[in-house]
């Protein structure tokens, strides 16, 4: 089953940054660690900037409409070994095309030509559980948790989770 999600976040964590994702019908919230470039491209997309030239999801979109074609949807679809998946599902006609990707690049591609982000089921319940902060004081120790979480802390807490269900994490 998957569940619609929007970007709940995005900020600079060091030398990288994290991508919070929520789901749009229920409490749950989904850290993904990505890159300084993957962030600056969402963040730019986000707030509406454009260049004369086209970067690199600017291209991808244009290459994918000149086809015939358009993103449909985007869905996080699993968490393996404390990496993150997703899926961009095109449409040309009657014809789906489903391409393997990164979230970073898939969520790029959503925020530039608006689709639905979806993330599966059973990424959540892979996750340990980070629900949506419901008062002011509740947002901000979120957003000092999230300074000082690294993708080590939070895959951690992963790899507890799963030995509490008895099973182990493969690293």
């Amino acid at each position: 089953m998957m569940r619609e999600a929007r970007i709940y976040s995005l900020a600079q964590v060091g030398g990288q940054c994290v991508l919070v994702l929520e789901e749009v019908d229920g409490p749950r919230l989904l850290p993904i660690w990505i890159g300084l470039y993957e962030g600056g491209s969402i963040g730019m997309a986000l707030a509406g900037q454009k260049f004369p030239r086209p970067l690199t999801h600017d291209l991808l979109l244009e290459a994918v409409g000149q086809l015939g074609a358009e993103v449909e949807k985007i869905v996080i679809t699993e968490l393996k070994e404390s990496t993150f998946y997703a899926q961009i599902h095109v449409k040309r006609d009657k014809e789906a095309i489903v391409l393997d990707a990164r979230p970073s690049d898939s969520v790029a591609l959503a925020v530039r030509q608006p689709c639905p982000l979806y993330i599966d089921e059973k990424v959540f319940e892979a996750c340990p559980e980070l629900l949506k902060p419901i008062s002011e004081d509740e947002v901000q120790d979120f957003k000092k948790k999230l300074e000082s979480m690294t993708p080590e802390d939070f895959f951690r807490d992963l790899k507890k989770k799963n030995e509490g269900e008895g099973g182990g994490a493969e690293k």
